[in-house]
């Protein structure tokens, strides 16, 4: 039974059950021989500062959507980081020539005689308003956690004031407190697409040019557009979903020859449907951040599709340019040090080109980690060792970790930058929208940026110099995996 059968999708531990949220040795001697998610699946923390609800990433992709109405069902509290996630929607619309188009969010601000009495009609009134007020095309109705307690059915709401209201009602399960993985968050809404905004059947024959692109949030509109230039060379038209898509668009999703991941953490339960149900093939390998990585991405494409040799061709042409355009920037990172924090992929990727332009990689801190990304951790391993650390946020570990580490730069998400450069270490944003990030282009952009912070850190060494962080000194002292117990291991970890 395919999972879209069910009103609710699967949960990501139950899905991938050796996925990982806690982790910190030196990579040294472990080697590929077992399974790394085998080995970190059962550790826990007995200490957390905190972590990524699943409705934050979630609203990053729902609220970009088109003619779109996000209805959040539960506290006024829940839903109120759209505030954060309207600033790349903004920045989105505006590079896509629509200028002044923001994100539409809405809450039905559950109170206690809810929780009592139950909101079921307090979303149902919500639903028609919204229908009324903005005439949208599509209604999100989105579960928090205080309706999965309370056990309002949103989608027996969605049912009964359907045939009320023109746009298409579509129920998304995301309630924080089922999963420990942010992660979980694309599946939830993959699952809403899957179910209500994909057609019975393709609506026409199969497009041999067109390849479904996914895109979740891990490229904005400059990463689209090498992307898109990459696979026309090989005479391929990129259709990317699901953010900034309109909601009339996915169906052609059904119609493409190939469908393609940027980021395998993200893709994999959508692309199995749209195989299984559609027979549309996928490839899921590999992040096309970095000179290898984005060699080997566009090779399987043009394997797939039946052009390998052009591909090479096209790899070794990329290559070759690239490498003649970073000359110049190579000199300042001869010997220096990096430290990488991100999502999974991005964090291991991005570490492999850091490696590429000359970098020591000294600690990589990954959000959390399953099976897609043992490929890539295989091929750090093979170029000496490393700390790395499984955490969804925890700072202190972080700080820790940085203090006696010391690396000549850090580059990490926006959010989380701010714990390194208050210890004195320039700091390099790993995403952001208006960026290049992915393809050759975003290897070049990503060089030059790096140069630039390593050029001119007098801001950072000031700031170290008089920035204050929330730890007192004996914390800096201990093992900074103090806290993390891994099944059989009981014993806290050496750092060496």
């Amino acid at each position: 039974m395919s999972y879209l059968d069910s009103k609710t999708p699967p949960i990501r531990e139950l899905r991938h059950p050796e996925t990982a949220l806690a982790h910190g040795r030196t990579r040294c001697g472990q080697g590929p021989k077992k399974s790394v998610c085998a080995i970190m699946a059962q550790a826990d923390r007995s200490f957390t500062q905190g972590s990524i609800c699943p409705l934050l990433p979630a609203l990053g992709i729902m609220c970009s959507l088109p003619e779109t109405v996000v209805l959040m069902h539960g506290a006024i509290g829940c839903g109120s980081c759209a505030n954060g996630s309207n600033v790349n929607v903004r920045a989105g619309n505006a590079a896509r020539g629509q200028a002044g188009q923001e994100a539409l969010w809405l809450s039905t601000a559950l109170n206690e005689a809810n929780v009592i009495f139950g909101g079921e009609g307090k979303l149902a009134a919500a639903i028609i308003e919204a229908d009324q007020t903005y005439q949208p095309k599509v209604i999100l109705t989105v579960s928090g956690c205080l309706p999965g307690v309370i056990g309002d059915d949103i989608d027996n709401v969605a049912q009964e004031t359907q045939s009320q209201v023109k746009a298409k009602i579509l129920p998304v399960h995301c309630e924080g407190f089922k999963s420990r993985f942010m992660a979980t968050a694309y599946d939830v809404v993959y699952h809403a697409v899957g179910r209500h905004l994909l057609p019975e059947k393709p609506l026409g024959p199969k497009d041999e040019r067109a390849v479904n692109v996914m895109n979740v949030g891990s490229m904005g509109l400059v990463d689209e557009k090498e992307i898109a230039r990459l696979l026309g060379e090989l005479g391929l038209k990129a259709n990317f979903f699901p953010v900034f898509a309109n909601p009339d668009s996915f169906a052609l999703a059904t119609q493409a020859r190939l469908s393609i991941s940027v980021c395998p953490t993200h893709d994999d339960y959508f692309l199995h449907h749209l195989q299984e149900k559609y027979n549309v093939p996928f490839i899921i390998r590999h992040m096309p951040i970095g000179i290898e990585n984005t060699s080997q991405w566009i090779i399987d494409i043009g394997e797939a599709v039946g052009q390998k040799d052009a591909a090479i061709k096209l790899a070794k042409k990329e290559e070759s340019e690239l490498n003649e355009a970073l000359e110049p920037f190579k000199p300042l990172f001869a010997g220096k040090t990096a430290f990488v924090s991100a999502g999974e992929y991005r964090s291991l990727a991005t570490s492999l080109l850091l490696r590429e332009l000359g970098f020591k990689i000294l600690g990589i801190r990954a959000f959390h980690f399953d099976s897609f990304a043992e490929v890539e951790l295989a091929k750090l391993d093979r170029q000496g060792d490393f700390i790395f650390n499984v955490a969804n946020v925890q700072p202190f570990e972080e700080a820790n970790l940085l203090k006696r580490l010391k690396p000549d730069i850090f580059l990490g998400h926006w959010h989380g930058n701010s714990t390194a450069a208050r210890l004195g270490i320039p700091t390099q944003v790993i995403y952001n929208s208006g960026y290049a990030y992915m393809g050759y282009q975003g290897a070049y952009d990503l060089a030059r940026r790096v140069h630039r912070r390593l050029a001119h850190p007098a801001f950072y060494q000031r700031l170290g110099r008089y920035g204050v962080l929330p730890y007192k000194a004996d914390w800096y002292l201990a093992d900074p995996f103090s806290h993390i117990r891994e099944d059989g291991d009981p014993t806290p970890k050496e750092v060496r």
